[in-house]
């Protein structure tokens, strides 16, 4: 493997902020970033991005390979948290099993994003479809980490309607704002979105550093509790995303022939939610530890595919 794009990827800056907020939590630091600032960064990177991809996408031709890349991102948020839920059943209850499941099944929007700023940094095409792929990805997993726990759960008192759940899962808020800005940036004309250009793209990786920044003392302050949980949830954290990418980045070559989108798949089939699942799950599993599936996914999983994660499946790929 050549260490070229480990190198480049563990120097760009976005990630570097990452490592800051890392060490200064381990210092004790006081150093944290507003709570609004933060949630507003997060609103930014997705209608960013959403609006980048529709603009895109309304310059694409519609083929079969964008189509068939819709229907494998689909058919892995219902495939990966039903095989994941069994695993994590050998040791875990069914409502932690059914939240982790639906995490690990669902997508990481930010690790989707610093996968984007990457492949711009290495001057790697890709397409703007692949946003839309990542908007579908969200809402299938929460629907069948529910049903999981609906079905195999001994207490039947405590259920939540499967149509709340539905509704929840598809008005996320991150989920309405991908799809809604991935809409308006297919529908805006040239002109118009040329106008809003330096709000969209001239300081994306700015607001992204900031973002990570926060992601790693948020990252840094949890690490130690899932630690104590033991060695099963952490070697889950990273031996089924990396089983997932490597697969998919084998497989992606089957019917795609960019570069750029079968990483992004890759990423996507690696990735863990830590923003709309814990939101659905607050709601539709309580009993679900938040102290396991939101730190297995920020804290373990995003920081190995933003290290290693990317230039491994990029070598895969064939790009080394």
């Amino acid at each position: 493997m050549d260490l070229h794009y480990l190198v480049e990827n563990l120097t760009n800056p976005a990630l570097l902020f990452f490592f800051l907020g890392l060490i200064a939590v381990n210092l004790k630091s006081d150093l944290k970033i507003p709570e609004n600032s933060s949630k507003f960064i997060s609103l930014y990177l997705l209608l960013a991005i959403g609006f980048k991809g529709g603009q895109e996408l309304s310059h694409s031709t519609i083929t079969s390979q964008i189509i068939w890349s819709l229907l494998f991102g689909v058919l892995l948020a219902v495939l990966v948290p039903i095989y994941c839920y069994f695993i994590l059943r050998l040791k875990l209850s069914v409502e932690n099993a059914g939240a982790i499941a639906a995490a690990y099944g669902s997508v990481s929007a930010v690790t989707f994003v610093t996968t984007i700023s990457f492949l711009e940094l290495s001057r790697i095409p890709f397409g703007g479809h692949m946003v839309a792929v990542m908007a579908l990805m969200e809402a299938p997993s929460i629907i069948v980490g529910v049903l999981l726990i609906s079905l195999y759960s001994k207490n039947k008192k405590d259920k939540t309607s499967f149509r709340t759940v539905i509704h929840h899962s598809l008005t996320n808020g991150s989920v309405v704002l991908i799809i809604g800005s991935l809409l308006v940036g297919y529908i805006a004309n040239d002109a118009q979105a040329e106008g809003i250009k330096p709000f969209t793209t001239d300081i994306f990786k700015g607001f992204l550093a900031v973002f990570l920044l926060d992601m790693g003392i948020t990252s840094g302050g949890k690490l130690k509790d899932l630690l104590e949980k033991g060695w099963f949830t952490v070697s889950f954290a990273i031996i089924i995303p990396l089983i997932n990418g490597c697969l998919v980045a084998i497989i992606s070559g089957f019917f795609m022939e960019e570069i750029g989108n079968r990483l992004l798949m890759s990423i996507l089939a690696a990735s863990a939610s830590y923003i709309a699942v814990p939101a659905a799950m607050k709601l539709a599993a309580p009993k679900a530890n938040p102290g396991l599936y939101i730190p297995m996914a920020l804290a373990i999983t995003f920081p190995f595919n933003i290290t290693i994660g990317m230039p491994l499946y990029l070598c895969i790929i064939g790009v080394c």
